[in-house]
């Protein structure tokens, strides 16, 4: 029964793909209907496997397409119609998109924030989208219940009713309903056209206009490292977007970099999926170096996101950073009687050391320089942060935070030409760097 089954399957791929199918007989590969009968049709070939259930399926290899080319006609560039752009320029329809992080960074719920504020229309993470959108989540590797906890936190945190995303959010398991759109054969990779048909099928029956996979990986079973065979899957999830007019967005694991920064290009696996898609994102968590300069409590907390695309990388403070916050669910027992606490993305801003800080400040701050005689190396006991924080009135004792604004304004007063760095000799005769206001004599 098996076997029948998996002819059967056979069959319908292979129709799916374009080959011509009838039954022939298992031994002699006689055909067990005339050839000329040969077909694409599903609903005949699962008549044929009806009635010939321990057939094997014969092919016929489709005749090749007659190409041509297609002249160009002018078209009024007022007239062309625009890119139908959805979440900020990284969502499209008819186009995929990809996140790429490491574990552990924070992509699957930014991936579902982004998905819960294009079903609701709101701006969570600081993006408009640009309609209400009706989104299907497709979590491979986590239980569905694991989902909702999530969503669960998502919305009490956002104050977020369930009648804004009934009818509009769709969610679903590998572990219940798996999404393999592609599978290594004897023959190489094929794709699994029931399982398109279906996604296709699908989509269009609800009327998705998002749809992401998360994580990618578990949408096929090729060899990652095989470039045309991820071609051949990133071009279907392509040619999905196209066929339902919606934006896909793929979710993919990045490989071990050891401790450097990730980069698209660090995406697990063959290049391929990076070329086809239109926009990537790349996460990273913040790094100790980033946490101090930021002045934050604990930098593990914190993660960037960019377009990997780009050909030119912000700095730190010019990227699209986020927090994670843990959120109770409240569903605690007599066994757990604290619930569940689950992480929720918000949007987090760089600190800007120039924030309320006026022209007033800084004169009050460079009369307290002038008299002294103040340091650069924020390690000396002489350090020109002291009287600056002192007139601010910030505290650089136990305040990571207001170490960083004070350190930042210092690199700005002095980019800016308001304090400049000069060498002089100290009290022991060795050449130091010390800070100065500009002009002063």
């Amino acid at each position: 029964m098996k076997q029948a089954a998996a002819y059967l399957y056979d069959a319908l791929n292979a129709a799916a793909n374009g080959y011509l199918v009838l039954p022939a007989n298992a031994r002699t590969g006689e055909p067990l209907v005339e050839t000329d009968k040969a077909t694409t049709d599903p609903e005949v070939i699962r008549a044929w496997w009806t009635e010939h259930p321990d057939a094997q399926p014969a092919c016929m290899a489709p005749k090749p397409k007659k190409l041509k080319a297609t002249p160009y006609a002018w078209q009024d560039p007022a007239q062309i119609p625009q890119r139908q752009f959805l979440y900020g320029r990284h969502l499209a329809r008819k186009f995929t998109a990809a996140k790429f992080a490491a574990g552990g960074v924070g992509k699957s719920i930014l991936a579902l924030t982004e998905a819960i504020a294009l079903a609701t229309g709101r701006a969570l993470l600081g993006i408009t989208p640009a309609q209400r959108c009706k989104v299907w989540y497709w979590n491979g590797e986590d239980p569905k219940e694991e989902t909702e906890r999530r969503i669960a936190a998502i919305c009490l945190h956002y104050s977020i009713a369930k009648e804004e995303l009934e009818g509009w959010l769709f969610i679903d398991s590998g572990r219940e309903q798996e999404i393999v759109i592609a599978q290594t054969t004897k023959n190489g990779a094929v794709i699994v056209g029931p399982v398109v048909r279906g996604m296709v099928d699908t989509i269009a029956d609800n009327e998705i206009d998002v749809v992401i996979i998360d994580p990618f990986v578990s949408s096929h079973r090729i060899v990652e490292s095989d470039n045309p065979a991820m071609d051949l899957v990133a071009k279907r999830w392509n040619a999905i977007a196209d066929e339902t007019n919606s934006a896909v967005e793929l979710v993919h694991h990045i490989r071990k970099t050891g401790g450097a920064e990730a980069t698209v290009e660090d995406g697990r696996g063959a290049s391929s999926l990076l070329n086809a898609v239109r926009s990537a994102q790349v996460l990273n968590k913040m790094t100790p170096e980033e946490g101090t300069k930021a002045g934050v409590g604990n930098h593990r907390e914190y993660f960037k996101a960019e377009n990997g695309k780009a050909n030119n990388s912000p700095p730190a403070e010019g990227k699209d950073w986020y927090r994670i916050i843990p959120i109770s669910l409240g569903n605690g027992s007599a066994l757990a009687p604290q619930g569940d606490s689950v992480g929720v993305v918000v949007k987090w801003k760089w600190p800007d050391p120039l924030d309320g800080v006026s022209g007033a400040d800084f004169e009050a701050a460079a009369q307290s320089i002038r008299a002294g005689r103040w340091r650069e190396n924020p390690q000396a006991k002489d350090w020109v942060g002291w009287p600056i924080a002192k007139v601010l009135g910030l505290d650089l004792h136990g305040n990571k935070a207001d170490k960083a604004k004070v350190t930042g304004l210092i690199k700005i007063w002095i980019g800016a030409g308001n304090l400049i760095v000069v060498d002089e000799l100290d009290e022991k005769r060795m050449t130091r760097k010390y800070v100065q206001v500009a002009n002063d004599d």
